[in-house]
Order: C-alpha cells, then sequence, then structure tokens
C-alpha cells in the first residue's frame, strides 16, 4: 500500500499533494547542488558518442517532460529529436536499428514494463540507453547503460508534482552540460519557485470553475509541455474532461468547440512563444471564451494567474506549473475530490 494510500482517513484530503507541491522550491535547490556532477559525467559520455538522432521514451506526466527536452534538444542542439511509440517494439516487436541514436526514457517510477522492455531493444539495437528516474536502482535504471537520478524524493501523492519538475530540470541540466554551455544562471530558480506558490488568484480560478465539467489548455513552444501537464492534473484529480492544444493546433479546428461555456487556460511565456500564442488569445477572445491567463506581467495579455517576470522562456515550464498543479489540488478538493488518491489510479502505472 502506498504512502498516499494508507494515509487516506488521517489526513486532510490534498494535503499530501499540497505538502509536495510547495516542496518544490527545496527539491529545485537540492537538484542544482547535488545533481551536477552526475550530469557531468553523462554529458561527457553522451558527447563521446556523438549521436546523430534523439528519441525519447516516456508515459503520462513523464511524457511532457520527454517533450519539454523535444524542444531543447532541437532549439539549442540543433539535432531531430522524436518521441517514441513503446508499442513498436512491444506489441509488434520492431527491431529497428537505432546505431548512432541516443535513447532517453524518463519515468518517475522506472517500473513501467513497456519502458524497461523498449529501452532494452533500443539498446540491442544500438543506441545509447539514458534512463531519467526518481529511482536510480529501478528496473529502467538497471535496463539503460546510463542513469541520471531527479533526486526529487520519495513521492507520496499519485499525482506527481515534484518529480515533475525536478525531471525538467535535471533534461536542462544535462542539455546545457551536453552543448558544453554556461550561459544560463540557475542559482534563482528556488526562489522563483517560492514566488510562485500560495497565489491568491488561483483560489479564485479555482472558485469560478468548481462545477465545469470541460476545459481546454493551451500554450506554444516551451510551454506546450506545460499545458498538458496541466490538463493531465485535471483529468486526474478533478475528473473533468481537460484537452491540451498547441495554440497551432487549436485553430486547426478544436477552435469550433470553444464558447463560453468551455474555459480556456492559456499559459503565456515571455518570449517567442508567447510571442506566437498572441494571435489565438486574438481569437479565444473572438469566441467568447472564459479565459484564464497564466503568464507575467507585460507579455500583451491580462494575467489572471501572475507569473515571477523576467524568466528565460526554456526554464520557464520548471515554474509555471506550479500554479497550475495548486489549481488541480484547489479545484478537486472543492468538488470534494481527494485528489492524493485519484479513483482507479496507482503511483506506479504498468502498460505494457
Amino acid at each position: 500500500m502506498s504512502g498516499a494510500q494508507g494515509s487516506r482517513g488521517t489526513t486532510a484530503p490534498g494535503a499530501l499533494m499540497a505538502a509536495e507541491v510547495a516542496s518544490q522550491p527545496e527539491v529545485l535547490e537540492r537538484v542544482l547542488r547535488e545533481a551536477p556532477a552526475a550530469v557531468q559525467a553523462v554529458a561527457a559520455q553522451v558527447r563521446r558518442f556523438a549521436p546523430r538522432f534523439v528519441l525519447l521514451a516516456a508515459r503520462g506526466t513523464s511524457d511532457h517532460a520527454a517533450l519539454y527536452a523535444k524542444y531543447l534538444i532541437e532549439t539549442t542542439l540543433g539535432l531531430p529529436a522524436g518521441l517514441v511509440s513503446t508499442s513498436t517494439y512491444t506489441t509488434y516487436g520492431a527491431e529497428p536499428d537505432l546505431s548512432g541514436v541516443l535513447w532517453v526514457a524518463v519515468s518517475q517510477s522506472g517500473g513501467s514494463p513497456d519502458l524497461v522492455e523498449s529501452t532494452s531493444r533500443a539498446r540491442a539495437g544500438g543506441a545509447l540507453t539514458l534512463a531519467v528516474t526518481n529511482a536510480a536502482g529501478s528496473p529502467l535504471a538497471e535496463a539503460a547503460q546510463l542513469n541520471l537520478d531527479v533526486l526529487a524524493g520519495p513521492e507520496h501523492s499519485v499525482a506527481a508534482t515534484k518529480t515533475y519538475t525536478a525531471s525538467l530540470l535535471t533534461l536542462l541540466l544535462l542539455v546545457e552540460a551536453w552543448r558544453d554551455a554556461d550561459t544560463l544562471d540557475l542559482q534563482g530558480l528556488p526562489s522563483l519557485a517560492h514566488a510562485a506558490l500560495d497565489l491568491p488568484q488561483v483560489a479564485a480560478v479555482a472558485a469560478r470553475y468548481r462545477f465545469v465539467d470541460k476545459l481546454v489548455t493551451t500554450s506554444r513552444g516551451y510551454a506546450y509541455p506545460t499545458a498538458r501537464e496541466a490538463a493531465l492534473k485535471l483529468m486526474e484529480t478533478c475528473y473533468l474532461s481537460a484537452h491540451a492544444f498547441s495554440g497551432a493546433d487549436l485553430l486547426h479546428g478544436p477552435l469550433a468547440l470553444i464558447d463560453a461555456d468551455r474555459p480556456v487556460v492559456a499559459i503565456v511565456p515571455e518570449g517567442a512563444g508567447g510571442r506566437a500564442l498572441a494571435p489565438v488569445l486574438e481569437r479565444l477572445v473572438e469566441r467568447g471564451a472564459d479565459l484564464c491567463v497564466v503568464a507575467p506581467p507585460g507579455v500583451g495579455a491580462e494575467p489572471t494567474v501572475p507569473l515571477p517576470a523576467g524568466m528565460v522562456e526554456r526554464v520557464a515550464p520548471i515554474v509555471q506549473v506550479i500554479p497550475l498543479q495548486q489549481l488541480a489540488r484547489e479545484l478537486a478538493v472543492s468538488r470534494a475530490q481527494d485528489p492524493d488518491v485519484p479513483r482507479g489510479l496507482s503511483k506506479v502505472t504498468r502498460t505494457l
């Protein structure tokens, strides 16, 4: 029985999730302090391997961390990167030639059989395999040649929060070390994360959306994984129908479903992604959408939930997801649900 399940009835609903969300500044500080040596060692091996392509394998929340890594790799390293369909390997038994490929499997538990098997097959197919997990002794970590621990510590709430942001930071550190760059000052990141905690506007949005049963999240670029992760958190904790679209995809058809009865949560970053999202926001206003803007001041849209200003766009996802995690928790509790133990879910999901 997990810690969350064992504590049910002895703690307030959502107490574990609230504590783990609140711990993220401390977790990020630990990653910045303890991870660099291991990250540098892995990055050195990756540079020697000189991959021609990167494949990323993940499920659920970790899939959104992998999508974030895809943006990092393609925009800062200039390498093509793709998200893997693990069923290619586990269901259909494909054995592609993966020589020259870096395979990165991201999983907070490291226990899902499809990730373990596909990583083993990728290794046999010639890939250099790396596991990014919160469980250094997990089956996935053992299956891969290289391993990075995201150092989030035990996570008891079923809804992953601190493991997500720790994974984002670990992947960011890896890419920065891989490109042998020293251009990012990340020491202020824990303080920025702390500033994103307990924003009073989050409670107001939760009250506003208490009886909502369908919702859309959207963004562009580096913030698009944040939109996807926010939708997942709302689905698994609040049991509402939340659909995530990139701003570009939203205009290719799904815009037709937007009206005043379907709220839209838009994550607007500073930088190119925010500028690309601006015309999408204009179309949403034209549609009469109930729009909740999660953004720093001064990006062109008045923020409903204000984020700290001045964040580098590729770093911002580590912070911008925090108030959305809190929104999911507060909304779930207001709907008499316990986000620590979502119905039908467990901490480790074993897919084949």
